[in-house]
């Protein structure tokens, strides 16, 4: 039994590290990349939320580049640099005032 999960595990390991060779991913694929559910999948391609190709109207494919840009959109500033900023901005207010 140990021996079928570790078959597994190692089974999975393949499997993503092939999933990530490919430039081109269809619409499982893209779910089993990002860890999103296909509903979600799904309703952000209706809606135009996430880049995606229709070539011949029925099935979806994506451009892994393009997925992996919109996953990194929308950053969120760690405290260090977001304490540099406000230092920044003090240091320029003072700088107008005299």
């Amino acid at each position: 039994m140990e021996n079928l999960q570790r078959i597994d595990e190692r089974l999975s390991n393949i499997e993503s590290l092939l999933l990530s060779q490919k430039t081109v991913l269809n619409f499982d694929e893209v779910a089993t990349y990002t860890g999103l559910s296909k509903s979600y999948l799904y309703k952000l391609t209706s809606s135009g939320g996430i880049p995606c190709y229709k070539p011949q109207g029925k099935h979806i494919y994506f451009n892994k580049i393009e997925i992996d840009s919109w996953l990194m959109q929308n950053r969120k500033a760690t405290t260090k640099e977001l304490e540099s900023e406000a230092a920044t901005i003090v240091t320029l207010k003072k700088g107008n005032k005299i």
